[in-house]
């Protein structure tokens, strides 16, 4: 197992359009071996003293928080489909994209252990 996981500052009046092009992302990227995939729209992200999620992507006022992840069977898969990315279309990103791509946070990152259930 091996995690891509990402934090994406996403304007709070374009979560639909997200959600939109995120659901046809995640086909693409089943398709190229992604085993899940989970987007969560921010529900209690509390302001930190120091730091938070909000300061880690300078969230602007009227921006909501996304944290996702994939969960991929290894460091290669993810690698291929990196390749991939620059080589298929359907992966280039539209003209309205619903977020400022400058301002995402991502990371791969190798599991220490799983609890996950059922």
């Amino acid at each position: 197992m091996y995690i891509a996981g990402f934090v994406i500052p996403v304007p709070e009046d374009k979560r639909e359009t997200y959600r939109r092009w995120s659901e046809a992302t995640s086909r693409l990227l089943i398709e190229h071996g992604c085993i899940e995939i989970v987007e969560s729209w921010e529900d209690n992200v509390p302001d930190g003293t120091r730091t938070d999620f909000r300061k880690a992507v300078a969230a602007k006022s009227g921006e909501k928080i996304v944290f996702s992840w994939q969960i991929w069977p290894d460091r290669e898969s993810v690698d291929r489909v990196e390749r991939a990315m620059a080589e298929d279309p359907r992966f280039e990103p539209p003209d309205d994209l619903p977020f400022d791509q400058k301002r995402l946070i991502m990371g791969c990152f190798e599991p220490l252990f799983s609890t996950r259930t059922g």
